[in-house]
């Protein structure tokens, strides 16, 4: 089910959000965090949210517009989140390139930038959980599934393939390894 699916990669952001909070500590303390974790992250975010999760939203959302207007309007503008996300992370995508490039660029900036995105991210993401998909589920009937599922499906964009399932799988689980690995050496 679709919902499943949905609820399934944002247990799987989640995983992603708390290896760049644990990153992000490591640069709170002054030490070097692993940036090739936290750019395969931000790679991650750039592609899988925007190119795939984000539309299957958005195709629930517009039928639930339909089905129940007031529901919908209690979640409010799902677009706009998901644009500012977007937003919030190219933010974050540039305080690590400045830090990298040894620009100037206080501590407290990064800080507060990579933050505000894991924020940002787990609220949009609870209030989801808590207020979107049960109302989805309540008011969204068979055919409706049915024809989201089949705008997914035969959608023509090779990040829809089962190839680049694998290959985001591949990338969590190289991103969550590289972690491991970094948490081993830092005991």
């Amino acid at each position: 089910m679709i919902i499943e699916l949905l609820r399934r990669e944002h247990h799987n952001i989640e995983l992603l959000l708390a290896v760049l909070e644990r990153e992000l500590a490591i640069f709170d303390r002054g030490d070097r965090p692993d940036y090739e974790i936290i750019r395969a992250i931000i790679s991650y975010f750039e592609v899988y949210p925007e190119v795939y999760h984000h539309p299957q939203e958005d195709l629930v959302f517009a039928k639930l517009k339909i089905r129940d207007p007031a529901a919908a309007a209690k979640v409010g503008d799902l677009a706009r989140e998901h644009e500012q996300g977007t937003e919030r992370l190219h933010r974050v995508a540039q305080a690590v390139d400045s830090v990298l490039a040894d620009r100037e660029i206080l501590r407290q900036n990064v800080d507060n930038i990579v933050r505000d995105f894991i924020v940002q991210e787990r609220h949009h993401m609870m209030m989801e959980e808590r207020d979107f998909f049960p109302a989805a589920l309540k008011a969204l009937e068979p055919q409706d599934w049915t024809e989201i599922a089949s705008a997914m499906i035969s959608h023509e964009d090779p990040l829809f393939s089962e190839a680049a399932e694998e290959t985001f799988d591949a990338l969590r689980a190289h991103i969550l390894r590289l972690e491991q690995e970094a948490e081993a050496e830092r005991h």
